[in-house]
């Protein structure tokens, strides 16, 4: 995601705190164009890569779009979308393994 000029990426571990995933990883995109680049790597490498198909949902217009992997589950956001949303607080107790601003 950084090479698509993704911004301020969260890997949240919530092994033992949510029952329906392990991760969170939270992303910001710019613009919608940005949000839907973002989405289609992901897709594809992880398709490509890993031989695993995700489930898409969400629109760029409407600012955040999730990819579910089951055991992962990446956000990503408008700058906007995700202050109101405020993933990071409402899952604080999860462990941060990575973050890239």
């Amino acid at each position: 995601m950084e090479e698509k000029k993704g911004e301020d990426i969260l890997l949240l571990e919530l092994k033992d705190i949510a029952s329906f995933t392990d991760y969170f990883v939270i992303c910001n995109g710019t613009t919608d164009r940005m949000l839907n680049a973002l989405a289609d790597t992901v897709l594809d490498d992880i398709r490509n890569g890993h031989k695993k198909k995700g489930r898409k949902e969400g629109m760029a217009h409407d600012g955040w779009l999730i990819l579910d992997y089951g055991d992962v589950i990446l956000h990503l956001f408008s700058p906007d979308q995700r202050s109101y949303y405020q993933l990071e607080e409402l899952w604080h107790k999860g462990k941060v393994l990575l973050k890239v601003q």
